[in-house]
């Protein structure tokens, strides 16, 4: 039985809204945290914005889009993160996660279940800093969360069973297909995709292709979306911190070394579609 009925999530990027608009959207009282204003304002747009789009378009009724808005919370308060589940979606920093959870553990209690969003920090080594580490796990979402389907949920070695059941029962609630893994570098889903970012940047590197014609050559083989093209919608910079962190913590295997290129990029804050150019420009 699904145990969660408040969910807070911290940090109103496009990872964090879009998590807050699909629980909100599913009847999930939601708490949409973040310390800057402007970001919070932005998010408040861009999840009215999408609501509006799914009304008009018939995918959702004006009611249920009305008691999505109404469930969503939008404030800089931390004070107003205490829930069932907090799900923490901010920058891909350790000390910079800790710090907010260190913080949000003093505002909840034993039962709250904590849970990180990071796309390649270790489960582990976030958990052994919490005072619970039994209600510690990775609750990974896919961009864009309103869409993505996949969540990956990673037990730390501490993990306790009831907690990672409960986040599969959410994610099912969310119209989610949950995979349940233990931490490793990358989990699984950015373990298995470093080669299909890294081998396409080679092949540019050598001059062996174009950016287009790789991203035509694998659309045309059945991918969604080529992986320069991934790439600028995940943003630059995360996509190349997330090859760095699994490279690192595999001890530097020549295959998985981050391109050139893509650091680049990153240095030129040519950051993807959030940047309006990317591989590409928009």
């Amino acid at each position: 039985m699904l145990a969660i009925k408040k969910i807070a999530v911290c940090g109103a990027g496009t990872m964090g809204s879009g998590i807050a608009q699909i629980t909100a959207q599913c009847n999930f009282k939601t708490v949409l945290f973040d310390l800057n204003e402007e970001v919070l304002s932005k998010s408040r747009l861009l999840i009215q914005n999408s609501l509006q789009l799914l009304t008009t378009k018939g995918k959702l009724s004006e009611e249920a889009k009305e008691q999505t808005l109404n469930n969503l919370l939008f404030t800089s308060n931390l004070n107003d993160c205490k829930a069932d589940l907090i799900i923490e979606a901010i920058i891909e920093s350790k000390e910079a996660k800790l710090n907010l959870f260190k913080q949000l553990e003093q505002l909840n209690n034993s039962e709250t279940i904590f849970a990180s969003n990071t796309s390649s920090i270790s489960i582990n080594a976030l958990s052994a800093e919490m005072q619970y580490p039994q209600q510690f796990a990775g609750m990974h979402f896919f961009n864009p969360a309103t869409v993505m389907k996949l969540v990956e949920v990673i037990k730390a070695d501490k993990t306790s069973d009831a907690v990672a059941e409960q986040l599969c029962l959410l994610s099912k609630a969310l119209g989610k297909i949950p995979v349940v893994c233990k931490d490793a570098p990358g989990f699984i889903v950015n373990r298995v995709a470093r080669h299909y970012y890294l081998e396409a940047m080679k092949l540019v590197e050598l001059n062996l292709a174009t950016i287009e014609n790789v991203d035509a050559v694998m659309e045309a083989s059945g991918f969604k979306m080529g992986p320069f093209k991934l790439m600028d919608l995940i943003g630059l910079d995360i996509n190349y911190n997330v090859s760095q962190i699994v490279w690192n913590d595999l001890g530097k295997p020549e295959r998985l070394k981050p391109s050139t290129i893509q650091q680049q990029k990153v240095e030129a804050k040519e950051l993807g579609k959030k940047t309006g150019k990317g591989f590409y420009n928009y």
